[in-house]
């Protein structure tokens, strides 16, 4: 079963049992939402034992997210989940508006550009600011390339042929 990260939970809060995640998700009003079921694992790339939970309670305060788990009542029930992450089965994605995608289903695709020539893949999504920025890496120990996610520069992805089309503007390789 493939899980998706959406929050870690970097601390306990009060002595009732309540914790701190830090979100990384697109959703978290609708994900961290009363009721909603997520998964704990250990470590951010574990995808076997995890421990499901099922949120009780929930409230945004000051970028974070404070949650309760049904039969967690106090602070030692929790304590040890500390630094853990929060997944969701890939049957719990939101649905994306089209031109929107998931970075797991961007990392690995081809880049070619309108010209044809094949760039290599997406190895990484950096989110600095304003724009993501898609890194490609290369072939033959060729530099990595930086493509800001921004519609002059990517022109089409086909998840059906696993493609993304871009258009290098000047400056983009060196």
């Amino acid at each position: 079963m493939d899980y998706y990260r959406v929050g870690t939970l970097v601390n306990t809060h009060g002595i009732r049992g309540e914790v701190k995640v830090v979100a990384v998700t697109d959703f978290p009003e609708k994900r961290f939402a009363k009721g909603q079921q997520l998964t704990l694992f250990k470590d951010i790339d574990d995808t076997t034992g995890g421990l499901t939970v099922t949120i009780t309670s929930s409230r945004a305060q000051k970028g974070l997210f404070f949650l309760t788990f049904a039969g967690f009542d106090n602070i030692n029930d929790v304590e040890k989940y500390k630094g853990w992450t929060l997944k969701v089965t890939a049957d719990k994605l939101q649905e994306l508006p089209a031109g929107q995608y998931y970075y797991h289903q961007i990392v690995g695709l081809k880049v070619v550009t309108t010209t044809g020539e094949t760039l290599g893949h997406i190895k990484e999504i950096l989110a600095p600011g304003a724009n993501d920025v898609w890194v490609v890496q290369r072939e033959h120990g060729q530099a990595d390339v930086l493509l800001p996610k921004i519609p002059q520069v990517i022109k089409t992805v086909d998840l059906a042929t696993e493609t993304v089309t871009v258009e290098l503007m000047e400056g983009l390789i060196d």
